[in-house]
């Protein structure tokens, strides 16, 4: 078994959850994994009305016995050729056993399925991000044009994506980090 292929608890199969779109009734489960993850400064919180404005770019992944909802992920569009894979997250009793490739996999798949060329990360987790062809970016990779109107938007992950000053409170220590979608 590679690590990347995906196991669950309790020596269960793989086939014991699924990676589905996420639904308004998913906004308390993503809501409970964000915290988690947000009370360590691993991910930044949002605001609950937030992610049920976002619920159409979230996937989750789903515990087939239980119902639970075990992990999400979202891709969120930037530009013509630019998403940002966002709020990737796992229960932790679920970590390492899969569910984030899957997630990742699914997210990079819709993102090909758009049209985006490439899609960016900020993450604490690189090695998870190397593993899945992932590379550190320097600088902003748009050009100037782009840079200008992207900078017009509001969306925060714009601005983080930008390296703006004003949200580098809220990201020091991440790593921004980019990968190129195969056409």
């Amino acid at each position: 078994m590679t690590s990347l292929e995906p196991r669950t608890p309790s020596g269960r199969e793989s086939g014991d959850y699924f990676v589905r779109r996420a639904r308004t009734a998913d906004v308390a489960a993503i809501r409970r994994l964000l915290d988690g993850y947000a009370r360590d400064r691993i991910l930044l919180s949002k605001e609950t009305v937030t992610l049920y404005e976002d619920i159409q770019e979230f996937w989750v992944a789903q515990a087939s016995g239980s119902g639970d909802v075990i992990g999400c992920g979202a891709l969120h569009v930037m530009w013509e050729d630019l998403a940002e894979v966002r709020t990737l997250a796992t229960s932790p009793e679920w970590r390492g056993l899969g569910v984030g490739h899957a997630l990742l996999t699914r997210l990079l798949k819709a993102a090909k399925e758009l049209g985006v060329a490439r899609v960016f990360c900020l993450t604490f987790e690189v090695r998870f991000f190397e593993r899945h062809g992932f590379e550190r970016v320097d600088g902003t990779p748009v050009p100037p044009d782009v840079y200008a109107q992207l900078l017009r938007s509001y969306d925060e992950g714009v601005a983080e994506f930008l390296d703006l000053d004003r949200v580098k409170p809220n990201t020091l220590g991440n790593v921004r980090m980019i990968r190129r979608i195969d056409g």
